[in-house]
Parts: C-alpha cells; structure tokens; sequence
C-alpha cells in the first residue's frame, strides 16, 4: 500500500458511471473500512490528473462519446499505464473495459486507441443489443463464487492470448462473442460487462482486489448477510423462465 494508507481511485465520474457503477468504489471503500483498513479514496474527474500512487483504480460505463472523450486523455495522460507498471490493480466495467483493451469503435464508427492493458479487442456488434441478468462461472483460478450482473451493451470482445476469461456464462451473452467467455483478466487488471453495481451483487471480487493490493492470502471476516440475500435474489431471478 502507498504509506500504510489505502487509496482508491475512482476514474472520470463524470464520464464514465452509468448504471450504478459508482457504488463499485463505495463497496470496495467500505469492505476495507470493515477490515479497520486506513482508506484514501480520490474521485478523478476528466479535468484532472490521475495520480500513479493509487494502489486500486477503478473504472465504470459510460455512452459512447464520454468514453471516446475519456479514452483520449487517459492516453494524454498516460498515468494510469504508469501506475498498472509500478503494480496497481484495476477494475473496469463495460466501456471502461474497453478502453483497457488494445482498440473499440467511437461513435463515429472509427477504430479508437485504447490504453493496451488488457489483450483485448472490442468492435460493435450486429445483432441484437446484450441486455439482462447474467449468470456465469469465474475462473476457478480466482476462487470466486459464480458471478451475477446485468448486462447492457452492443459491443462484441475478443480475447488476444495474453488475456483469460474473467468467467464462462451460464446466462446472458457476456463478451458478445458467441464462446461464453464474459470480461477479461491478467495479474493485475480486470475487466467485466457487468453492471449491478458487479461489486455489491459479488462481495468477494470486492476482496480479492483487496488482497491483490495488500498482497495477502485472506482477510478478516466481514458480515456478509446484506451481500448475500442480493445475490440469492439476483441470481434466483436470472434462472427464472423469460
């Protein structure tokens, strides 16, 4: 941690926090403050420079000209590539997820840079738009419970070699491909279509990123009961018949 001190920072809330993406940091804040963790979180607005301190960024959704305009100077600013080299994790969701990948589609139909973290390629899809309760399976290296979000989105994302699939889904589309996969991972960067917000309907993504930046095994218990009756609701309502 950056001296013995927590920092979370949760990028461009004014572009890119749609469907309750916010209250991804306001899960993660609170779980580290459970833990009696000493927490610094720094709200980024797309005026200001993103610190390289940061031990967990964090990244929502957003329409497609914000993500173009937030693309364009995550790249000016090139902090937040610096922080992910000096071991930061970060969490992103739906187009922030695809602005962590090599290139997407803008709104304008052209081939956008993205900031390269994740081995991903994201273009937009030609069927019907992904919308809806997921259900899905985390990669078993990461010794998650199945995973529960909403997905809303048009964009289809391929995974290059160095990238693996954040989970499998069992329902809903995920990455749009057509293979099941849903997000991507590496080490330290994560990305996901999952909406929800994905941190509170999944606790427990919430403490690995916790341990990722505090490099520890397990942390303290926490009352989980809140969590819990969210993700059996969600998750029992995702198996209900359309």
């Amino acid at each position: 941690m950056s001296d013995n001190q927590l920092r979370l920072v949760w990028i461009y809330p004014d572009l890119l926090s749609t469907y309750g993406d916010q209250g991804n940091v306001l899960v993660v804040e609170r779980r580290a403050r459970q833990r009696g963790l000493d927490v610094a979180r720094l709200d980024v607005r797309s005026d200001q420079p993103i610190p390289t301190s940061g031990d967990i960024y964090l990244i929502g959704g957003g329409e497609d000209r914000p993500q173009r305009l937030a693309a364009e100077r995550l790249r000016r600013d090139g902090s937040l590539v610096r922080a992910v080299e000096n071991g930061a994790i970060v969490f992103s969701v739906c187009a922030g997820y695809q602005i962590l990948g090599h290139e997407f589609i803008n709104e304008l139909g052209e081939r956008e840079p993205g900031l390269g973290l994740l081995d991903v390629v994201s273009v937009r899809g030609e069927g019907e738009r992904c919308v809806g309760d997921v259900l899905g399976d985390i990669d078993p290296r990461l010794g998650l419970p199945p995973l529960t979000g909403f997905e809303n989105h048009q964009g289809v994302t391929r995974l290059g070699p160095a990238a693996r699939p954040f989970a499998q889904v069992r329902i809903g589309k995920g990455n749009g491909t057509g293979d099941g996969t849903e997000g991507a991972y590496n080490d330290t960067v994560f990305g996901t279509y999952m909406h929800g917000p994905v941190l509170a309907r999944n606790p427990l993504i919430a403490d690995l990123l916790l341990k990722l930046a505090l490099d520890v095994n397990a942390l303290p218990p926490v009352d989980d009961s809140w969590y819990e009756a969210l993700r059996n609701e969600r998750i029992a309502a995702a198996q209900q018949p359309a």
